[in-house]
């Protein structure tokens, strides 16, 4: 989760050595992966919008990588600008960011009727050319979880990662028991927590989310949603990937081997400094907050 007016961030983001992915049928064998040494550094940045072409048989979606910021809802409307996504698939792999910031997106969203789904694109070189592809094994943490709530149809991959933690004062998350508190702090966290719990309802979400979310300080590990919480906290509406892909023919096939990407703590905070602190593969860290005049932000922790 997050709150965010300028970003500051430390997100995790963990891949396996051996990737799994929807593959489009009819296509060669994959060979080397055009972009896979790019998919750590982009999620580093705020969030970016690319439209995945995957011919010949598919409409494609879109990809949405990276942290949300205050910039992200007007990014998103340029980027639909001329484009009619009524019904497309959004593709998550982030780390959170901005609360207040992630529920406009969330709505606009909703309204256009997406479907939402967590993996990593992959674009591989074929002897016919390039091929689009997903690999399932992504991060879904903090307040991407509240923009994979917002699609009309909700899948998650097995090997997808979808965690959660509490909202926190992001310029104090290093060391959140030994910081001090005002009162304009708290209020600005219940205010924003407030906001989340109605968009949540709006969603169809259920209070369960909220629970497992807000038993998470920023000292502890983020806590990964096992399948039957998933479905518990309605983030989940469908097992059958073709309900949010329906016009690929998929299988899930091996493709080539992706380097292991190390686990990083992302933090949104209240300056605009970032910073990047890489973390052992099994550790991840959350918090995030705002400033008097601004939103809270998520962020996780390992």
């Amino acid at each position: 989760m997050g709150l965010v007016r300028s970003l500051n961030l430390r997100g995790l983001a963990l891949l396996g050595a051996m990737a799994f992915c929807i593959a489009l049928p009819g296509l060669a064998a994959p060979g080397g992966p055009a972009n896979a040494g790019a998919t750590l550094e982009e999620r580093k940045m705020p969030m970016r919008f690319s439209w995945v072409a995957c011919e010949p048989n598919c409409g494609g979606w879109i990809s949405a990588v990276g942290i949300v910021t205050a910039d992200s809802p007007r990014d998103f409307d340029e980027f639909a600008q001329g484009r009619d996504l009524g019904g497309a698939t959004i593709v998550l792999d982030s780390s959170g960011g901005s609360v207040n910031d992630s529920i406009t997106l969330g709505r606009r969203w909703r309204s256009l009727g997406l479907l939402t789904t967590v993996g990593i694109n992959v674009q591989t070189r074929t002897a016919k050319g390039g091929r689009a592809s997903i690999d399932p094994e992504a991060y879904c943490e903090s307040m991407c979880v509240y923009l994979l709530l917002s699609g009309k149809t909700r899948y998650v991959p097995e090997a997808a990662h979808v965690r959660v933690h509490q909202i926190w004062m992001g310029d104090r998350a290093d060391d959140a028991k030994a910081a001090s508190y005002t009162a304009q702090d708290m209020m600005i966290v219940e205010r924003d927590i407030g906001r989340l719990a109605k968009y949540t309802f709006d969603m169809g979400g259920a209070g369960d989310l909220l629970s497992l979310s807000l038993n998470v300080p920023p000292w502890e590990d983020l806590h990964e949603l096992s399948h039957e919480e998933l479905r518990l906290t309605n983030l989940v509406t469908t097992d059958a990937v073709a309900e949010v892909l329906p016009k690929l023919d998929v299988a899930i096939v091996p493709v080539a081997e992706l380097a292991p990407k190390p686990v990083q703590d992302r933090f949104v905070g209240n300056a605009g400094d970032a910073a990047i602190n890489p973390q052992a593969v099994k550790s991840t860290r959350t918090a995030e907050a705002a400033a008097p005049t601004g939103g809270i932000v998520a962020t996780p922790a390992k």
